[in-house]
């Protein structure tokens, strides 16, 4: 049974791919994954934040920065160097040791990081770059296309700086989602990664405070990622890479089917460990065996918007069968 696609460019021998999570900060759960069939790894986000709130910790500086002057900035960027140079070395013992692609993950806020570490990333040797852009549209003075802007100067940016593959991970909070994801599949990008699982935020009445709910995504969470799969899929010109609400080989199947060209899975990982991996590559085999299926190819697309004829269940968004008794 040949599970081998292709992702960003690179073959790989199977579309499960271990998404960017704490699992995947460390090289002794990297090369499990291998062994258990990921056909690709992406590495725990660098964030932005993280390295600011390092460079806070390390330089112990409590009056205003401008007293510091010029020694300050010097700190500040040994810090920083200090605090990213783990992570890249563990790019480098990654590369050294895997034969899957390795990709890496960066999450920044300025315009500036992004194109820094973005070069960071290729020098150290990554495969490709994935962008975690978890940019909340929370503001109430920007509009769409104001966001959709921040979106394009950052791609465009990065894509004049470095030379490897590029995927993009997005949310789903855009007004026009189907178009500004088929206009950033024309952008020159190799691939979009729907949909990013976002911080979950609780409310904690007895102490009146917020609180992290749990992050982890749960099976219902698939039905959204698997409607926009199989809308988009045949509608982009870069791969469609889908995560979120993945449990089991059965919602591996379901998204190949909707036109994934991959499967990020990190929620499942977590609940059954890295080894899981092996298990969803087993039960994709047994799917494709069962179904005289001699490689994804075959299937892959199969329910896609494009060639469903019953289009319209995508499209809906009200409960008719439940409500006006239509079957």
């Amino acid at each position: 049974m040949n599970t081998k696609t292709k992702y960003l460019g690179m073959e790989i021998g199977s579309p499960i791919i271990a998404g960017s999570c704490g699992l995947t900060a460390n090289i002794e759960n990297l090369c499990k994954l291998e062994e258990c069939g990921a056909g690709a790894v992406v590495l725990k986000s660098i964030f932005e934040e993280q390295i600011i709130y390092d460079i806070k910790r390390n330089t112990h500086i409590h009056a205003p920065v401008g007293n510091y002057g010029d020694s300050y900035e010097y700190i500040a960027q040994h810090v920083a160097a200090d605090s990213v140079a783990k992570y890249f070395s563990l790019i480098k013992e990654a590369k050294s040791k895997l034969k899957i692609p390795v990709i890496g993950s960066i999450n920044c806020f300025s315009h500036e990081n992004w194109i820094t570490y973005a070069k960071q990333f290729q020098d150290s040797g990554c495969d490709a770059l994935e962008l975690n852009m978890a940019i909340m549209p929370f503001d109430t003075s920007l509009s769409t296309d104001d966001v959709e802007r921040t979106f394009s100067n950052i791609i465009q940016s990065i894509r004049k700086s470095i030379n490897i593959p590029i995927s993009i991970k997005v949310g789903s909070y855009f007004t026009d989602l189907a178009k500004f994801m088929q206009q950033l599949s024309w952008s020159g990008i190799q691939g979009i990664t729907m949909f990013n699982k976002s911080l979950q935020v609780d409310i904690d009445t007895e102490h009146e405070s917020l609180c992290n709910a749990d992050s982890l995504s749960y099976p219902g969470e698939l039905y959204n990622t698997l409607r926009w799969t199989a809308i988009l899929s045949k509608k982009m010109r870069c791969d469609l890479c889908a995560t979120t609400g993945v449990n089991d080989a059965n919602d591996v199947v379901k998204l190949l089917l909707a036109g994934a060209t991959s499967i990020q899975v990190a929620s499942s990982l977590y609940r059954n460990g890295v080894e899981y991996v092996k298990v969803l590559n087993n039960g994709l085999e047994e799917w494709m065996k069962q179904k005289g299926y001699e490689n994804i190819e075959q299937f892959r697309g199969k329910l896609a918007l494009k060639n469903n004829d019953k289009a319209s269940m995508l499209m809906r968004t009200q409960f008719m069968n439940y409500f006006a008794d239509i079957k």
